[in-house]
């Protein structure tokens, strides 16, 4: 019984797949006008690598990030397009440009999300023994700079709740709070508790974009990241690492459930406070459950192996040896493999947890009546 419910749920996902988005703009009332992005690697189109010197000259800065769609280096983690660009192709917008790209081109929303940020801000993660490395914007200097960005295009705020009316906003954080603390400490049942202050400052964004003026927010769960190289190569095999039946770190896979289900739950609470308001759970945890556990179905070869990156284990991963860094190769066709650099995943991977997560997750929730 169980395997028939299994097989049944991966049909389901793959017919999501090959129906490729039948749900049309139209239907989606009323039209969304303006995407706000707030987030990290995830999403970010373009401001570590003018936020600050180190992202400046980080390897996400040049090639070979970029090189299947864009063919440069643009900031995007990824050897392509996000998931944040195809949903910007759903609704026909150009690809949001970042808030630090000065020649952005705005008119359709702003992306503020910074590769390697955090929901907490720098200093209290410090007061935790935790280093954020890359940037210190995190979500709480992105909402200020949603704030400024406003005051240019409306000084008045009755003018900016008509203007955010219609917008959507995604506020994808928190991931990275998790994923410094792990890298840093490896005591994984000790991080349980940072989950309420991290999702707490997430839930607080959402309340300030609701107070600007915001109708529809869409706040994303986390990955499996217990699924990425990075942490199959940190945590091998061993008596004291669990590994479930995608290969994954259990462990890890049980403290990102753990998160995503505080967030679900906050944001019921949340929702009900604000009854017209649309704040929908992007989940992005059975998004890529859904495209592993379908992998080879889809065309993948490599799920948990690094396309751009080297090392001496299955996971192709080495610390030293990161994308971009000299001599280090990429795999003959990305395509084929779900992790790009053993953190971020690749194009192909984005979209199609991008068609399924619009398809049956983000489409649905913001288009029913509040």
């Amino acid at each position: 019984m169980a395997n028939n419910a299994k097989t049944y749920v991966n049909l389901v996902f793959l017919l999501a797949i090959a129906l490729s988005l039948h749900v049309i703009q139209g239907q989606v009332q009323p039209p969304i006008d303006a995407i706000y992005q707030f987030g990290d690697s995830i999403s970010d189109t373009g401001n570590l690598i003018r936020d600050n010197f180190i992202g400046e000259h980080s390897p996400f800065a040049s090639l070979p990030y970029g090189q299947d769609f864009f063919h440069e280096a643009t900031g995007r983690c990824s050897n392509g397009r996000l998931m944040i660009d195809f949903f910007a192709e759903y609704f026909k917008f150009p690809y949001l440009d970042a808030y630090l790209n000065k020649a952005g081109n705005f008119s359709h929303g702003v992306n503020f999300a910074v590769a390697g940020s955090t929901a907490l801000t720098t200093g209290t993660l410090a007061l935790k023994g935790i280093i954020s490395p890359l940037t210190w914007s995190s979500l709480s200097v992105q909402l200020n700079w949603f704030q400024s960005y406003l005051t240019s295009i409306c000084p008045d705020l009755n003018d900016c709740k008509n203007k955010l009316a219609n917008a959507l906003f995604i506020i994808e954080s928190g991931g990275n709070d998790i994923n410094y603390a792990v890298m840093e400490r490896k005591n994984i049942q000790g991080i349980y508790g940072m989950v309420p202050e991290v999702i707490g400052a997430v839930k607080a964004a959402i309340e300030e974009v609701i107070n600007f003026g915001a109708t529809r927010v869409v706040v994303p769960g986390n990955f499996l990241f217990g699924c990425m190289p990075i942490y199959l190569y940190m945590f091998p095999p061993n008596n004291a690492t669990l590994y479930d039946e995608l290969h994954c770190v259990e462990q890890l896979i049980e403290l990102s459930t753990f998160q995503n289900n505080f967030l679900q739950k906050t944001l019921k609470e949340l929702q009900a406070e604000h009854p017209l308001v649309k704040i929908v759970y992007a989940d992005y945890f059975n998004a890529m459950k859904g495209l592993l556990q379908n992998a080879t179905a889809l065309g993948f070869d490599e799920t948990l192996r690094t396309c751009c990156g080297m090392g001496d284990n299955s996971a192709n991963f080495g610390i030293t040896k990161i994308c971009g860094f000299k001599g280090v190769p990429v795999c003959p066709n990305p395509d084929k493999s779900v992790s790009w650099d053993g953190i971020h995943m690749t194009e192909r991977a984005y979209k199609i947890m991008a068609d399924w997560l619009l398809q049956h997750n983000i489409l649905p929730a913001i288009s029913k009546a509040a």
